[in-house]
């Protein structure tokens, strides 16, 4: 018996000597991180400097610091890009594939390669590529390459069909050194280039010296360029209806084509039905094992009208098929899934549809085109001119107006007279005016694209607003791109998409407004700073009632949302409050969220307080496939994946599924979506009046293991802290800000553990 007791005794010190020691080794085991990104991306400085609202500084050019542009490497560069001496045959040159009279490109579906014969869109016979040849406009101010983002610079890409056996196929860079060292002229401009004599001369200074020269290539003085700069005779009045359709959310073409490149360094999948007899392409999974299959990278849409065809395979001939594509969905018609939610289809007319190609022809500028050289060192022949049809079109469509640039002067009060349009006297103002709408029902879509405008309703003698409705039929309500915007005084009703867009804006005003059934979104500042919403009520939205996405400083405050998908969101967005409201009735009450794929890749310091979040019960009715639609019916407050959110002070009560919740991105995305920090950290849940909630999850709760609760915590992130005692939560143990950090660690990574146990 007593060698028993003595092995049981040592059983248990054992026992006790593991679990202090994996108390101790968990307690000292740093939580990990969520990488922090040195540029945000929110908010108007994402596109400033906004001028007009439309005219926005392009981006520093993507120039390594070891080949900074110079005149003399570039002169070099254009003589190499037209020379075919730079292929293994002597028969390719740059110039081949990237044409200049087809906007850089070649007017082929896909490129062909080495063994063909001929330039542009009559190149036949050789090897086929798998893809579309791109555009070099504007090519300098990509961080990735390639439709998959293969390369990261302009030197790195060349190497690529320099060297491919079915392109240019060098396969010995040394020989054809020794070729252009042989000729005199070559050697005395690289010498003048990068100094260092015959030396001078090598594969890297070919890759710098092309690399320098594509960067001039740059397209910036289109008519959109000069309307934006204020010139409003520069686009026609098709071309300004296009216009207000690519800003639209009904198409939502700026959300990926972002001004001034109209393009992004982002992957997407649309879905693209495959090139028939082609293998199914990859994409950036064939690049990258976190890649999603079958996403490419976003291209220009600068000189668009030139490059036909189109898509990273070449299957659509026409930008009218691009755009039915995109209106039926994209790949979504054609059973793709993953497609991108920017991507969900509308509806255009004929004549709509028209407008929309028109705008995209005032995209065209080749003021900068270089000259195809007459002659090139070697002596080899250089790709002729080649006429593209193209070009009569663009002419056609743009217009010939002499300037007419806008300019300030003292502020003015105008007034819509009886019988006007809101948009006609839009267009008499100049920036600084008030332009007052007396009370009336307004059946139109109103655009403003210059800063300093105010839009004021004046209430009828019993003091009912004026009404913006779109009757079912029109996109959006309002859509506004100039700074210091102020709308006040407005109903805004039955519109299909948006009721107030207002987006790359330092300075928005939004206050006193009704908005009932607008489509997607109530009011929507989108890439803007400084924005404050106040005294607005939003119901029947099928996303958020009161938004504000890709933000910087923003306060929402005494305003109402009730019987929306989402009552008020505030998403990917850097400094916000959120105080004094009231949501009810909606699918989730108040929503903080960090989504993927998008331009600011962070949602950090914010604060949520004084508000009322209650009954919301409303079965979620979100289109299907949009990011609403996987937000859970009877959520008060929902935070995904932000970071250093203080939420206090607030009255949660009766929502069925969950008071507040703070979950990782996880639970709602593919982890090959995700390119932003997906662990909700350091928010902070404190004296909240928390009754009655999580009393009947709904199924979205139940199907991934989770109970309904006052507080729901799915163990992700560093630093989170609840202090609300008596509130029920899962886990039934939340660390507190009392908790010291080493007891912290080992209880995340104990959750964690647990998780994965039962995962």
């Amino acid at each position: 018996m007593q060698r028993v007791r003595t092995w049981l005794i040592r059983l248990g010190v054992g026992v006790l000597v593991l679990i202090l020691g994996y108390c101790g080794t968990t307690a000292l085991m740093p939580v990990p991180h969520d990488p922090v990104p040195e540029v945000t991306g929110a908010g108007a400085s994402s596109v400033e400097p906004s001028f007009s609202g439309l005219q926005r500084e392009f981006p520093p050019l993507n120039e390594p610091p070891d080949n900074p542009t110079t005149p003399e490497k570039a002169a070099l560069g254009r003589l190499l890009f037209f020379d075919p001496i730079l292929s293994a045959n002597n028969d390719i040159s740059c110039a081949t594939c990237h044409h200049p009279d087809y906007g850089f490109a070649d007017g082929l579906p896909r490129a062909i390669g080495a063994g063909g014969s001929g330039v542009g869109p009559n190149r036949t016979g050789g090897v086929e590529l798998a893809r579309n040849t791109p555009t070099l406009w504007n090519v300098g101010y990509a961080t990735s390459l390639f439709w998959d983002g293969r390369s990261a610079s302009l030197e790195e890409e060349l190497f690529v069909p320099l060297t491919h056996p079915d392109e240019m196929g060098v396969d010995d860079p040394q020989a054809l050194v020794d070729e252009l060292r042989a000729i005199p002229e070559y050697v005395e401009l690289f010498d003048q280039a990068f100094g260092g004599g015959e030396s001078a001369v090598s594969v890297e200074n070919i890759q710098r010296a092309i690399a320098a020269f594509e960067r001039t290539l740059i397209s910036n003085m289109s008519p959109f360029d000069r309307y934006a700069a204020g010139d409003v005779n520069a686009l026609t009045p098709q071309q300004r209806r296009g216009l207000n359709l690519f800003r639209s959310a009904a198409t939502r073409c700026f959300e990926c084509h972002i001004a001034p490149t109209f393009a992004s360094d982002t992957f997407r999948i649309i879905g693209v039905p495959d090139a028939p007899g082609l293998p199914h392409d990859p994409g950036r999974a064939g690049v990258t094992p976190d890649g999603q299959d079958g996403a490419f990278k976003v291209p220009t849409l600068r000189n668009i009208a030139l490059t036909a065809p189109y898509m990273h395979n070449g299957v659509f001939q026409t930008l009218e098929e691009v755009i039915d594509f995109y209106a039926q969905g994209g790949g979504r018609a054609h059973g793709v899934e993953n497609v991108d939610p920017f991507v969900q289809g509308f509806d255009l007319t004929e004549q709509e549809k028209a407008d929309l190609v028109a705008f995209l022809y005032a995209l065209t500028d080749e003021s900068n085109m270089p000259p195809i050289p007459q002659e090139v060192p070697s002596g080899l022949p250089v790709v002729p001119r080649l006429d593209n049809p193209a070009r009569d079109l663009v002419a056609q469509f743009n217009a010939k107006e002499p300037p007419n640039r806008v300019e300030s002067g003292v502020p003015r009060i105008l007034r819509v007279e009886p019988g006007e349009t809101i948009q006609a006297a839009v267009d008499r103002a100049r920036p600084g005016d008030t332009i007052e709408v007396p009370y009336g029902v307004y059946h139109e879509r109103v655009v403003i694209d210059m800063s300093d405008i105010s839009l004021i309703g004046v209430p009828n003698e019993s003091g009912e607003w004026p009404v913006l409705d779109g009757q079912g039929k029109l996109a959006d309500g309002v859509i506004a791109s100039g700074n210091n915007f102020e709308m006040a005084f407005f109903q805004v009703k039955n519109y299909t998409d948006n009721g107030v867009l207002v987006e790359g804006v330092r300075g928005v005003h939004l206050h006193d407004l009704y908005v009932e059934k607008t489509g997607t979104y109530g009011v929507y500042p989108v890439h803007s700073t400084d924005v404050l919403i106040e005294r607005v009520e939003a119901t029947g939205v099928d996303d958020a009632g009161i938004y504000a996405g890709q933000c910087e400083n923003v306060v929402v405050r005494d305003s109402v949302a009730y019987g929306n998908v989402i009552g008020i969101e505030i998403e990917n967005t850097d400094g916000f409050e959120m105080y004094n409201n009231h949501v009810y009735d909606n699918s989730v009450g108040l929503f903080v969220d960090l989504l993927p794929q998008l331009t600011s890749k962070v949602a950090r310091n914010g604060k949520v307080y004084n508000n009322i979040s209650e009954r919301n019960n409303t079965p979620n009715f979100a289109p299907a496939g949009s990011t609403a639609s996987l937000a859970p019916a009877g959520t008060g407050l929902l935070v995904l994946a932000a970071d250093y959110t203080e939420i206090f002070d607030n009255v949660i009560r009766d929502n069925q599924s969950v008071g507040i919740a703070i979950v990782n991105l996880a639970l709602g995305f593919d982890e090959n979506e995700i390119d932003v920090g997906p662990n909700p950290e350091f928010n902070w849940v404190h004296d909240n009046e928390l009754v009655n909630n999580g009393y009947d999850p709904v199924p979205e709760v139940t199907s991934v293991g989770l109970p309904g609760a006052d507080i729901i915590w799915d163990g992700s992130g560093d630093g989170n802290r609840f202090d609300q005692p008596g509130a029920s939560s899962f886990p039934p143990l939340l660390p507190s800000s009392s908790w010291p950090e080493p007891l912290y660690r080992s209880y995340w990574h104990t959750l964690n553990i647990i998780k994965k146990l039962l995962m």
